[in-house]
Protein backbone atom coordinates (compact mmCIF):
# COMPACT_ATOMS: atom_id res chain seq x y z
CA UNK A 1 0.00 0.00 0.00
CA UNK A 2 1.43 3.35 -1.05
CA UNK A 3 1.71 5.57 2.34
CA UNK A 4 0.06 9.00 1.78
CA UNK A 5 1.23 11.66 3.98
CA UNK A 6 -0.58 13.71 6.49
CA UNK A 7 0.06 17.05 5.17
CA UNK A 8 -2.97 19.19 4.38
CA UNK A 9 -5.31 16.58 6.34
CA UNK A 10 -8.99 17.06 7.35
CA UNK A 11 -10.97 15.78 10.22
CA UNK A 12 -15.01 16.20 10.49
CA UNK A 13 -16.74 14.49 13.16
CA UNK A 14 -20.28 13.74 12.37
CA UNK A 15 -23.31 12.07 15.14
CA UNK A 16 -26.15 9.95 13.18
CA UNK A 17 -28.77 8.52 15.66
CA UNK A 18 -28.32 5.06 14.11
CA UNK A 19 -26.48 2.16 14.90
CA UNK A 20 -23.38 1.93 13.67
CA UNK A 21 -24.03 -0.86 11.07
CA UNK A 22 -26.39 0.78 9.73
CA UNK A 23 -23.96 3.99 9.59
CA UNK A 24 -21.41 1.60 8.03
CA UNK A 25 -23.90 -0.40 5.33
CA UNK A 26 -24.95 3.17 3.99
CA UNK A 27 -21.30 3.47 2.97
CA UNK A 28 -20.44 0.13 1.83
CA UNK A 29 -24.14 -0.79 0.15
CA UNK A 30 -24.16 0.25 -3.43
CA UNK A 31 -27.96 0.21 -3.41
CA UNK A 32 -28.07 2.25 -0.25
CA UNK A 33 -24.99 4.90 -1.68
CA UNK A 34 -27.73 5.64 -4.53
CA UNK A 35 -29.69 6.93 -2.29
CA UNK A 36 -27.58 9.60 -0.25
CA UNK A 37 -24.41 9.68 -2.05
CA UNK A 38 -24.19 13.83 -3.48
CA UNK A 39 -23.26 16.83 -1.93
CA UNK A 40 -26.74 18.39 -2.25
CA UNK A 41 -30.55 16.73 -1.55
CA UNK A 42 -31.21 17.94 -5.11
CA UNK A 43 -28.43 16.02 -6.53
CA UNK A 44 -28.54 12.38 -8.17
CA UNK A 45 -25.92 10.04 -8.03
CA UNK A 46 -26.05 7.85 -11.18
CA UNK A 47 -23.17 5.51 -10.40
CA UNK A 48 -22.49 3.71 -7.44
CA UNK A 49 -19.72 0.16 -7.96
CA UNK A 50 -18.89 -1.31 -4.50
CA UNK A 51 -16.18 -4.16 -4.45
CA UNK A 52 -16.45 -3.89 -0.35
CA UNK A 53 -13.39 -5.80 0.78
CA UNK A 54 -10.09 -5.24 0.98
CA UNK A 55 -8.05 -4.82 -2.05
CA UNK A 56 -11.57 -4.11 -4.19
CA UNK A 57 -12.44 -1.00 -5.88
CA UNK A 58 -15.15 1.34 -5.73
CA UNK A 59 -16.52 3.99 -7.98
CA UNK A 60 -18.98 6.86 -6.83
CA UNK A 61 -20.73 9.79 -9.22
CA UNK A 62 -22.81 12.54 -8.02
CA UNK A 63 -24.70 14.53 -10.85
CA UNK A 64 -25.60 18.47 -10.01
CA UNK A 65 -28.71 20.40 -10.85
CA UNK A 66 -26.80 21.10 -14.05
CA UNK A 67 -25.76 18.05 -15.32
CA UNK A 68 -22.45 18.28 -14.25
CA UNK A 69 -20.98 14.49 -13.25
CA UNK A 70 -18.06 14.10 -10.39
CA UNK A 71 -16.85 10.51 -10.32
CA UNK A 72 -14.33 9.40 -7.90
CA UNK A 73 -12.79 5.98 -7.29
CA UNK A 74 -10.05 3.77 -5.54
CA UNK A 75 -9.37 1.22 -3.72
CA UNK A 76 -9.71 -0.25 -0.01
CA UNK A 77 -7.09 -0.44 2.21
CA UNK A 78 -8.89 -1.59 5.35
CA UNK A 79 -12.74 -2.53 5.73
CA UNK A 80 -13.25 -3.77 9.95
CA UNK A 81 -17.12 -3.81 9.54
CA UNK A 82 -18.68 -1.46 11.36
CA UNK A 83 -15.73 -0.05 13.15
CA UNK A 84 -13.30 1.66 10.42
CA UNK A 85 -12.49 2.13 6.38
CA UNK A 86 -10.09 3.40 4.90
CA UNK A 87 -9.91 3.62 0.86
CA UNK A 88 -7.97 5.75 -1.68
CA UNK A 89 -9.38 8.78 -3.01
CA UNK A 90 -8.70 9.64 -6.77
CA UNK A 91 -10.84 12.25 -8.53
CA UNK A 92 -11.65 10.71 -12.57
CA UNK A 93 -14.42 13.01 -14.19
CA UNK A 94 -15.55 16.31 -13.25
CA UNK A 95 -14.31 20.17 -12.42
CA UNK A 96 -12.65 18.24 -9.25
CA UNK A 97 -10.50 15.81 -11.04
CA UNK A 98 -9.41 18.57 -13.30
CA UNK A 99 -8.21 21.05 -10.24
CA UNK A 100 -6.85 17.61 -8.27
CA UNK A 101 -5.22 16.17 -10.92
CA UNK A 102 -3.99 12.52 -10.60
CA UNK A 103 -3.31 13.20 -7.34
CA UNK A 104 -4.49 10.60 -4.65
CA UNK A 105 -5.67 10.49 -1.10
CA UNK A 106 -6.60 8.90 1.37
CA UNK A 107 -10.02 8.61 3.03
CA UNK A 108 -10.21 6.88 6.81
CA UNK A 109 -13.97 6.68 7.93
CA UNK A 110 -14.50 5.69 11.59
CA UNK A 111 -17.30 4.57 12.72
CA UNK A 112 -17.50 5.13 16.86
CA UNK A 113 -20.59 3.95 19.25
CA UNK A 114 -21.59 6.90 20.86
CA UNK A 115 -25.13 5.84 23.28
CA UNK A 116 -27.70 5.37 20.88
CA UNK A 117 -26.19 6.45 18.01
CA UNK A 118 -23.06 6.74 16.21
CA UNK A 119 -20.20 9.07 15.70
CA UNK A 120 -18.66 8.85 11.99
CA UNK A 121 -14.66 10.25 12.55
CA UNK A 122 -13.53 11.30 9.02
CA UNK A 123 -10.09 11.82 8.38
CA UNK A 124 -9.05 12.74 4.50
CA UNK A 125 -5.35 13.29 3.92
CA UNK A 126 -3.21 13.97 1.37
CA UNK A 127 -4.03 16.42 -0.72
CA UNK A 128 -1.71 18.61 -2.79
CA UNK A 129 -2.64 22.11 -1.68
CA UNK A 130 -4.85 24.12 1.22
CA UNK A 131 -6.80 25.15 -1.25
CA UNK A 132 -8.13 21.11 -2.54
CA UNK A 133 -8.40 20.60 1.06
CA UNK A 134 -10.51 23.13 1.93
CA UNK A 135 -13.29 22.73 -1.14
CA UNK A 136 -13.15 19.07 0.32
CA UNK A 137 -13.97 20.28 3.43
CA UNK A 138 -17.00 21.71 1.96
CA UNK A 139 -18.43 18.73 0.27
CA UNK A 140 -17.62 16.45 3.32
CA UNK A 141 -19.91 18.83 4.96
CA UNK A 142 -22.46 18.50 2.42
CA UNK A 143 -22.58 14.64 2.02
CA UNK A 144 -22.91 13.70 5.88
CA UNK A 145 -25.57 16.03 6.06
CA UNK A 146 -27.14 14.81 2.76
CA UNK A 147 -27.10 10.86 4.33
CA UNK A 148 -28.48 12.76 7.59
CA UNK A 149 -31.44 14.13 5.58
CA UNK A 150 -31.72 11.16 2.81
CA UNK A 151 -33.67 9.10 5.84
CA UNK A 152 -31.81 5.76 4.82
CA UNK A 153 -30.91 5.32 8.83
CA UNK A 154 -34.11 5.63 9.80
CA UNK A 155 -36.13 2.41 9.98
CA UNK A 156 -35.42 -1.68 10.42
Amino acid sequence: MTEIGQENALQLEHRFAAPRERVFEAWTNPEVLERWWAAAPTWETPLAEVDAREGGRYRLSMRTDTGDVHTVGGEYTEISPPERLAYTWSWEEGPDAAMAGSESSLVVVEFLEDGDGTLVRLTHSGFASDEIRELHVQGWQAVLANLERSGVLVGA
